[in-house]
C-alpha cells in the first residue's frame, strides 16, 4: 500500500496543491494535523484539500480542534477526521490522535492535552496499525531548535506496548521531512511537502 504523508501545511496553498498533486500516485492519504494556524483559516485549507478524491484519513493538529477538522471537512466526501478512534482503509487500521502533547506553552488558542489524557485516548489503539498523531513520541524525531526534546510519553508508550507498523507525526517543524526506525516501527515526521512512503506488509 502507497501513502501519501504530510502534516503542518498551516493555511498555505502552495503547500496544499502539492498535496492534490501527489493524491493521484497513492492507496491512502495521511493528514497529521495543522491544517490552520491560531485557531483560524482551517475551512480555507480544507477547501483547497478536498480536491484529494483518494481515501484520506485525517487528525487534528494543536491549531484546529478535532470538532473544527470535522465541520471542516463536511464537505470532503473521501475524508475522515480521528481521535482517539480508528478506520480501516485496504485492510489496514489507521488510529488517530490529534492536537499538542503535552501541553504547549503556546496558550488557550492551541488544542492541548495531557500526557494522562493522551494514555485515555490511546487505549484502543490496536496492535501493528498505522498510528496517525500530530505529536510525535518522545525522543524521536521530536528535537525544537535548542535540542530540547518536546514530544510525548504517552505516544511514545504506545510505540513501545502496541509496535504500530509505521507511526505518522508532524508538530515539530524542525524534523519535517525525516524518518526513523524503532524497533518493528517506522516513525515519520511527515512535514507540508508530502512524503510518499510504501508500507509493506
Amino acid at each position: 500500500m502507497k501513502l501519501l504523508l504530510f502534516s503542518d501545511v498551516h493555511r498555505n496553498r502552495d503547500y496544499c496543491e502539492q498535496i492534490v498533486a501527489k493524491s493521484v500516485e497513492v492507496d491512502v492519504v495521511v493528514g497529521a494535523g495543522d491544517f490552520g494556524s491560531f485557531r483560524t483559516g482551517i475551512v480555507k485549507t480544507i477547501s483547497w484539500l478536498k480536491k484529494i478524491s483518494t481515501p484520506t484519513v485525517l487528525v487534528p493538529g494543536n491549531a484546529e480542534s478535532f470538532e473544527e477538522l470535522q465541520s471542516a471537512s463536511v464537505q470532503w466526501p473521501s475524508a475522515i477526521a480521528l481521535h482517539g478512534s480508528s478506520v480501516e482503509l485496504k485492510d489496514t487500521i489507521f488510529f488517530g490522535i490529534g492536537g499538542g502533547v503535552p501541553i504547549t506553552p503556546f496558550g488557550s488558542w492551541s488544542y492541548d492535552f495531557s500526557e494522562e489524557e493522551a494514555e485515555e485516548l490511546l487505549m484502543d489503539c490496536p496492535m501493528g496499525s498505522v498510528l496517525v498523531s500530530h505529536s510525535p513520541p518522545y525522543g524521536m524525531l521530536d528535537c525544537s531548535s535548542h535540542g530540547k526534546h518536546l514530544g510525548s510519553t504517552a505516544v511514545r508508550k504506545t510505540v513501545e506496548d502496541k509496535s504500530p507498523k509505521l507511526v505518522v507525526c508532524g508538530h515539530i517543524h524542525e524534523s519535517g521531512g525525516k524518518m526513523l526506525r524503532f524497533g518493528d516501527t517506522m516513525v515519520i515526521n511527515a512535514g507540508p511537502n508530502g512524503i510518499i512512503y510504501q508500507v509493506i506488509d
